[in-house]
């Protein structure tokens, strides 16, 4: 089976806002991605939507998580779900963050 495995050191880290928001996509299928996602201070994943359901777990930091209008606190430990097509966005509250990003299906626009 090719693409079972995939080493960090090996996938490419992309930069999304300049010095403050990185992602690397981490193993995929088209049925399902993992995607992780570095905020630095001041770095936020602005309000969007995607057809794709997703969850997102905090690996550190602290997050302002909005889902459908609805703000909670997200810290080390907690998870969101987000249904497809929900307006969704978050805000790192404090120094540093680190996201992990779970969407299924895959996104196509990542790779």
């Amino acid at each position: 089976m090719d693409n079972i495995f995939f080493p960090h050191k090996e996938l490419e880290l992309t930069e999304l806002e300049k010095g403050k928001n990185y992602r690397r996509v981490l193993a995929h299928s088209e049925n399902v991605m993992a995607v992780e996602v570095m905020f630095e201070n001041g770095a936020e994943g602005a309000p969007h939507t995607h057809p794709h359901e997703q969850i997102s777990y905090c690996l550190s930091g602290e997050f302002e998580y909005t889902v459908d209008g609805v703000t909670k606190l997200l810290s080390v430990g907690d998870s969101v779900y987000i249904p497809g097509d929900v307006i969704h966005g978050c805000k790192l509250i404090s120094e540093k963050g680190v996201l992990l990003d779970i969407f299924t299906p895959e996104r196509k626009d990542f790779l």
